[in-house]
């Protein structure tokens, strides 16, 4: 294949060596003219992940952003003809960095055409965020929110050009009531810095904000929730970072702040929780009844304890054992092609992701003429005891779990995998909790049941007519053990719901997946072998 002509080629000097540097729409790259050993010092980055292009004066301070940096010996001729590129580095482990070389060109001429031809390409890469409101939670994780964003992000920001209007938050919700008054047309995206919990409130603001512009009402299950414009950005300072760990494929500030930076963009699917008519809560990644429920209650009481209360609240559920008796109703999905038991997982360009967005429209119209008693009908029902019942709209990978609760989970294609976990013995369920820490499948096991479905309701055994508040399941914790049933306490009471670790307060609830309504500043998980590609193509 013919490759295009170049825009630019000139013999520039790079740490005191001569090199061949070439500009082509999509690539930039530069090679010794002297071949070294190996061929080490050949460099290829495509123009998308260039971050900057600034121009160096005399004295070694960048005209742009007035970065002092030091130059390399040569003439004073020469060295008041530099620019220096800052371009994505990638390194193991889906991490990015940023990289920089300073190019010295023979006369002024000759270096402001390489700075303009470099900036108009970057200019057209019209994905890029210009302005961006920033939401920073001082108090989750570790509490280094702020100097998170201050040392390892804003410095990148400046850099690319960005201004970030930053917001500390104050107090719960401060982050999404914020969103529902503010003119969000002066923004090209909105940045969370803070855990999952930070991440859902901006999530939360933004969608109801667009529902509200719209006039739609999200109290209503059956509604066509309208996408949302503006795109998030995640900087993980939480405890857990799983939506960041499950898109990107690293819990690394640098990672997610140069992927904000080169304007990625990646759809994901949000469901919407309701509780008799009333809109309760929206998750984008674990909703999950049960063991995950229980375990959430425990670790609220146990704050103080950090990062590790989930780890202790886990292992004090996990001797509980309880078991909870319901009632689960579900869609099956029928117009995807994956399935919860597919060995690959959806990576950055995913097929089935991307036919599904060219579904979504085609599918929308058809269910403006699909009965309700159609719809019905095609429902399953399953009864049963349950020691948890979890809906991931992703894998929900994170470091402690790599593969996540549905490896195979997509980030677009408009489901919900459905895993029911049947009363079983500890062991068993051991053996289901080990298997995501390891490559062994953890739907392989007779008690577990895995759906792709597009919506669920649930309804516990014990029910009271208004639904009131859950009982503190806490205080049950290490309750009696069933006579009947040695190896599990099943204790007559309901558990809660966990979505995007908090708390709902509402056991029976009815759950519909909404394809693509969020947009995040990444691009998915590259897979392994792109990843190699792309790192070869780097160093020649």
């Amino acid at each position: 294949m013919e490759l295009p002509p170049p825009l630019l080629f000139s013999r520039l000097l790079v740490n005191n060596q001569p090199f061949e540097v070439t500009l082509t729409e999509s690539v930039f790259s530069w090679q010794p003219m002297c071949r070294r050993k190996g061929g080490g010092g050949s460099r290829s980055v495509p123009v998308c992940e260039i971050v900057a292009v600034h121009e160096i004066e005399d004295d070694g301070i960048s005209k742009e952003n007035g970065r002092w940096q030091k130059m390399p010996s040569f003439s004073t001729e020469l060295t008041s003809h530099a620019f220096t590129v800052y371009y994505v580095q990638r390194s193991k482990g889906h991490h990015w960095g940023c990289s920089e070389v300073t190019f010295i060109c023979s006369d002024h001429l000759l270096c402001n055409q390489w700075v303009q031809a470099l900036k108009e390409l970057l200019d057209l890469q019209a994905m890029r965020p210009k302005h961006l409101i920033v939401f920073i939670n001082p108090l989750g994780g570790k509490r280094l929110g702020k100097q998170i964003y201050e040392d390892k992000v804003a410095p990148l920001f400046r850099l690319a050009c960005i201004s970030a209007e930053v917001i500390v938050t104050e107090r719960a919700n401060h982050a999404r009531d914020h969103l529902l008054e503010a003119d969000l047309e002066k923004y090209d995206g909105i940045v969370s810095v803070g855990g999952d919990g930070m991440f859902s409130e901006v999530v939360h603001g933004l969608i109801s904000r667009t529902q509200m512009d719209s006039g739609v009402d999200e109290n209503y299950p059956r509604a066509e929730l309208v996408p949302c414009d503006l795109r998030i950005g995640i900087i993980p300072a939480g405890s857990t970072d799983c939506i960041c760990y499950a898109t990107v494929g690293a819990n690394d500030p640098m990672t997610s702040a140069l992927h904000i930076i080169v304007g990625d963009s990646q759809p994901i699917d949000v469901s919407s929780v309701h509780h008799k008519n009333m809109f309760l809560k929206y998750s984008v990644s674990l909703l999950g009844y049960g063991f995950y429920g229980d375990t959430l209650i425990d670790s609220e009481k146990n704050r103080w304890m950090g990062p590790s209360r989930y780890d202790f609240s886990g292992f004090k559920t996990f001797l509980s054992h309880h078991c909870y008796e319901g009632t689960i109703s579900y869609l099956p999905a029928t117009e995807t092609t994956g399935s919860p038991r597919d060995t690959s997982p959806c990576t950055a360009g995913c097929h089935i992701c991307r036919f599904s967005g060219q579904q979504l429209r085609l599918s929308q119209r058809e269910r403006k003429f699909k009965s309700l008693d159609e719809e019905q009908r095609q429902w399953k029902v399953i009864k049963g005891k349950f020691l948890a019942i979890n809906s991931a709209n992703m894998s929900c990978a994170c470091p402690k779990s790599p593969k996540g609760l549905s490896p195979a989970a997509h980030l677009a294609d408009g489901t919900i995998d459905l895993i029911l976990v049947r009363k079983c013995s500890r062991l068993g369920f051991l053996r289901h909790l080990i298997r995501h820490t390891n490559s062994d499948d953890q739907f392989d096991l007779a008690f577990v049941e895995v759906n792709r479905v597009t919506k669920f309701k649930f309804t516990p055994k014990y029910c009271d007519e208004e639904d009131s508040d859950i009982q503190d399941v806490s205080k049950n914790l290490f309750g009696q053990i069933c006579r009947n049933h040695s190896s599990c306490s099943c204790a007559q009471f309901q558990s809660s719901w966990n979505c995007d670790g908090e708390i709902i307060k509402h056991a029976a609830i009815e759950v519909r997946v909404h394809c693509q309504l969020l947009r995040l500043f990444v691009r998915g998980i590259e897979e392994l072998t792109v990843q190699k590609d792309v790192a070869n193509s780097y160093v020649v």
